[in-house]
């Protein structure tokens, strides 16, 4: 059974990357536009890896993950920023919040498929 995927960006290209790259490698992908909704998928599904952007309306990406490792089913899912931000700063907040790795804008889908694939084991 292939495992599911939620990709987390205010832009529709980046979504778009993201779902071909990672369902070309046999992933499910779901797909929401700030962390509001991606908040609300993940309760709605079961989900096997988050990716979020940091800056998006309604929901910022730090958030998100301090939101959804509190919910019981998600203390150890795999969160991976995907970002322009790459300050140390930033990064240590998103450590702090929970994420299990970062990624910088633009990406390289070789990376992204190698990243998810250790993470998800």
């Amino acid at each position: 059974m292939s495992k599911t995927i939620l990709a987390v960006d205010d832009s529709p290209s980046i979504r778009q990357m993201l779902s071909f790259t990672l369902k070309s490698a046999g992933y499910t992908v779901i797909e929401a536009v700030d962390g509001q909704e991606g908040l609300e998928k993940i309760k709605a599904n079961s989900i096997d890896l988050i990716i979020t952007d940091q800056n998006m309306p309604r929901m910022d990406g730090l958030t998100l993950i301090k939101e959804t490792r509190q919910l019981d089913n998600y203390a150890k899912t795999p969160i991976l920023m995907l970002t322009t931000e790459s300050s140390a700063e930033m990064k240590s907040q998103g450590k702090a919040a929970g994420a299990t790795g970062w990624l910088v804008k633009p990406f390289d889908p070789k990376k992204l498929i190698e990243v998810a694939n250790k993470v998800l084991g």
